[in-house]
């Protein structure tokens, strides 16, 4: 009897400590991570040509300013040059000319381009507008910072007699808000730092009659453009001038008209 009883105390005491050690092991045990697989649903797409870089007005297109992007089939515009429907779209408006600025990552349109053998000025004068150059310097154009698209006033400067020999100059403002389409203009280095340097024309877009003005003052005196802050640079319209009379210039503003006439 008291052997049997130490073999009974003997396996109690090891069922014991083998309980004692699958407890151990499953406290110590890390719970295994579980995956979860969440489902996304993918949403309709194609590729869009788009500027891979700003692209100023007046720009010929280069391959490395145009690449294809994905765009959500939802907000494709009729306009847009579509992979799917147009794969050599890249290639083929390689070397056309931007009529407006492209943001970068802006969608390209094809009505916004023209291709290069075609008249770029022309292609770019909005219908019933005239394109005429002036003879300026970089005295006379904002120290040389007038750029194209920019808004400027026309200013003339010419000499009247006071009813004697004395010939007296006097400046006087003939346009307004008026639009720079070119410039004849250059970067230069001067002593390591880069310059803006202003040359001899520039081009502006006006009415019919604005440019009969520009062609007469020019006969009159010089011609300053001074340079609008972007927050004064509205479009412009022939109501702001309108043509000019005999020695003078005759002018309409906000309804009123006035003439200044000066003896030749």
């Amino acid at each position: 009897m008291k052997s049997k009883r130490l073999i009974l105390i003997a396996v109690a005491i090891v069922a014991g400590l083998l309980a004692a050690m699958l407890l151990v092991n499953a406290i110590g045990q890390k719970p295994e991570k579980q995956t979860v697989i969440t489902k996304v649903e993918e949403i309709p797409s194609d590729e869009v040509l788009v500027a891979s870089v700003d692209v100023p007005i007046g720009k010929m297109i280069t391959p490395n300013e145009l690449q294809w992007q994905k765009w959500p089939q939802s907000g494709l515009g009729g306009a847009y040059i579509v992979r799917s429907s147009r794969p050599q779209a890249l290639e083929e408006l390689t070397g056309t000319i931007a009529r407006t600025p492209f943001l970068s990552g802006e969608p390209i349109k094809e009505q916004k381009l023209i291709r290069s053998d075609r008249g770029f000025m022309s292609a770019i004068l909005p219908k019933g507008r005239r394109a005429i150059a002036v003879q300026v310097s970089a005295l006379n154009t904002a120290g040389g910072f007038v750029l194209p698209n920019d808004r400027v006033d026309v200013i003339l400067t010419r000499q009247r007699s006071n009813g004697g020999e004395r010939q007296e100059w006097y400046s006087e403002t003939i346009l307004e808000n008026v639009r720079v389409l070119a410039i004849d203009q250059t970067i230069e280095d001067r002593e390591g730092e880069k310059a803006v340097v202003g040359r001899e024309t520039a081009t502006l877009e006006l009415g019919p009659s604005e440019a009969e003005i520009i062609a007469q003052s020019q006969q009159l005196g010089s011609i300053s453009l001074a340079l609008r802050s972007i927050a004064d640079s509205q479009p412009g319209t022939e109501e702001t001038v309108k043509r000019k009379r005999r020695s003078g210039v005759s002018y309409v503003k906000y309804g009123i008209q006035t003439q200044s006439t000066t003896s030749r």
